[in-house]
């Protein structure tokens, strides 16, 4: 599409603010603008799109097929314009935002405790921290830390590795009391619960051992390592999960591991962050925080 022919922010800011209110006064009102210039931007947009946007019906406004299905792509338009000039905004200051993403369950229990004290320190850098367990683009969705699970490779972005995993079963010690383990085909058992976004890791556990099982893919399937074990504290099952995730209910006996055998991950887990961004000041001392802090 040729420039020329791209609407304005103004008409989309019109045109929002009336279908809105479904009145051109109370959109003009809203922007300080005359009604006859609110009307005269949605006409211009409305030849532009080729389709008419309102019709009055006794009198009223109402929004047409064409205008309801526009208003959600301007609503998306000025999001992301308001979203990217307060990116800009802020850009390399040291009074700014800094945008993580985390695994769920590795972000509630390896990465939060580790920011105690980071607040104090540099108390004009908010921290604003999302769970991802989808596959997403850092510099599209304006991310500049991102901890995840793999080889240590993100496009255009610097990895540190923060630490190895291994994959143990954990589960309630009430199970262990209805279910004698004398080998690991006995927890097949019971329950195997499974992890989204580990399919394969009950038939990787078994066939390190030079097992096999049909039950290695059966049970209930949970979007997190949080929710498995919780869900094998409250006894549904046996979860296998990484240990480090695991230790807390394991040092305080809510979980027991039913068979010592543990599968070293060839992955493990990593922070990356934006190459083009390491000299950002508040990229930089966040880096710095989390080398710091790397047991």
């Amino acid at each position: 599409m040729r420039r020329r022919n791209l609407p304005s922010l103004t008409s989309l800011n019109c045109f929002e603010a009336a279908a809105r209110h479904l009145s051109f006064t109370r959109a003009a009102d809203e922007l300080s603008l005359t009604q006859s210039a609110v009307s005269k931007q949605v006409s211009q947009l409305e030849v532009t799109l080729q389709h008419p946007l309102f019709r009055r019906v006794r009198k009223r406004l109402h929004l047409t097929p064409e205008g309801a299905v526009y208003l959600g792509e301007a609503r998306k338009i000025l999001a992301q314009v308001e979203m990217s000039t307060r990116y800009m905004q802020s850009y390399g200051v040291e009074a700014d935002v800094l945008n993580i993403v985390t695994l769920p369950t590795f972000g509630a229990r390896w990465l939060i405790p580790r920011l105690n004290g980071f607040r104090f320190k540099y108390p004009n850098i908010n921290l604003n921290i999302a769970n991802r367990t989808e596959p997403f683009d850092m510099q599209k969705e304006r991310i500049e830390a991102a901890f995840f699970f793999g080889h240590g490779v993100w496009p255009r972005a610097e990895c540190i590795k923060l630490l190895d995993e291994e994959v143990v079963p954990v589960c309630a010690p009430t199970a262990m009391e209805q279910t004698a383990v004398r080998d690991p085909l006995d927890l097949t058992d019971m329950v195997l619960l499974q992890v989204s976004t580990r399919p394969e890791g009950w038939h990787d556990w078994f066939e390190a051992q030079d097992l096999y099982t049909e039950h290695s893919y059966h049970g209930p399937r949970f979007d997190t390592f949080y929710m498995a074990l919780r869900a094998a504290r409250a006894g549904c099952g046996v979860a296998l999960v990484p240990k480090f995730l695991a230790q807390e209910e394991l040092d305080e006996g809510k979980l027991v591991i039913p068979w010592q055998f543990s599968l070293k991950s060839q992955d493990a887990y990593y922070m990356a962050y934006p190459e083009h961004m390491v000299d950002v000041y508040k990229l930089r001392v966040f880096i710095e925080w989390i080398r710091a802090r790397l047991d």
